[in-house]
């Protein structure tokens, strides 16, 4: 297939292309340069919120498939740039979603497990309604919606707490802090599912894969995460207790913390769709924690 990638320097764009170059012809784009280039992947500058400049690069392309990574994630950061934010997760994600739909391209938009209020005592599964909190979950909330509105074919694929190279993460800001603090004070009211890059770049992958070999295709939303859940004081704990630190993590509140952007107290994403499928679980996100410390170190 000839496939697109947009965000492609970022944290599961870059990911993305090293998983599947080789097998398809593959297009990267991306609003600045990529540090590192994977061999065989043609890389080109694109701001997706230009409506004018996205509609020519994909018409240029003519991609089979988009994969839309690219986005705003500073979820904090997103409370005082409102209008920037819904530029690039919304808009640009319209843009994308148009410019699929006139040459029919099939389009994979990457969401998150924000888009739920975390009112539910239960993992989320794709057939709950969202209802996004934050700046940051109404703009992807809204390219969830034009993605379904604009495009004949496509997968939503929502996943949670994404760690990996290439990209701020929450295991990096760890790390770093465990240089300077004897201490670290980390939020135990919040729950989610910690994400390897890697495993979720393989499931798309496998996603793909498996799509061209099913003459419907298995289009529609899916959300896909490491297995296993914890809260981000207990996912500090094991980075803590992985690196062979001897610093200390101790527990706080989101009240206590009172960081800019609400966030849901339980965002765990069941991959039920995945499940129903009959897909092998994706591992357990203690190990994927332990496999992305080794590569970095």
């Amino acid at each position: 297939m000839r496939i697109l990638i947009t965000g492609a320097t970022g944290m599961l764009g870059s990911e993305l292309a090293a998983t599947l170059a080789g097998e398809h012809e593959l297009w990267a784009v991306d609003i600045r340069k990529p540090l590192e280039t994977v061999p065989g992947v043609q890389y080109q500058l694109l701001d997706i919120v230009n409506t004018k400049e996205t509609f020519s690069a994909i018409t240029r392309i003519n991609p089979e498939l988009v994969i839309h990574t690219a986005a705003f994630t500073d979820v904090d950061g997103a409370e005082t740039k409102s209008d920037l934010v819904f530029q690039v997760n919304a808009i640009g994600t319209r843009n994308v979603a148009l410019s699929c739909q006139k040459f029919d391209a099939a389009l994979i938009y990457i969401s998150t497990d924000y888009v739920f209020d975390g009112q539910k005592t239960e993992p989320y599964v794709e057939f709950d309604q969202p209802h996004p909190l934050s700046i940051y979950a109404q703009s992807k909330y809204w390219g969830e919606l034009y993605t379904q509105w604009l495009v004949n074919r496509f997968m939503i694929i929502r996943t949670s707490w994404m760690f990996g190279k290439n990209g701020r993460n929450f295991v990096q800001a760890m790390l770093s802090q465990l240089k300077n603090q004897h201490s670290l004070k980390v939020v135990k009211d919040q729950v989610g599912s910690p994400t390897y890059a890697v495993d979720l770049a393989l499931a798309i992958k496998e996603l793909i894969t498996v799509n061209q070999q099913v003459s419907t295709g298995l289009y529609g939303i899916w959300h896909l995460t490491n297995s296993g859940f914890c809260s981000w004081y207990e996912f500090a704990a094991e980075i803590v207790r992985l690196s062979q630190s001897h610093e200390t993590v101790e527990s706080t509140t989101s009240e206590q913390l009172q960081r800019p952007a609400v966030r849901p107290k339980n965002s765990v994403l069941r991959n039920y769709n995945w499940e129903l499928q009959n897909f092998a679980a994706l591992p357990p996100w203690q190990d994927a924690l332990r496999r992305y410390l080794v590569t970095i170190k």
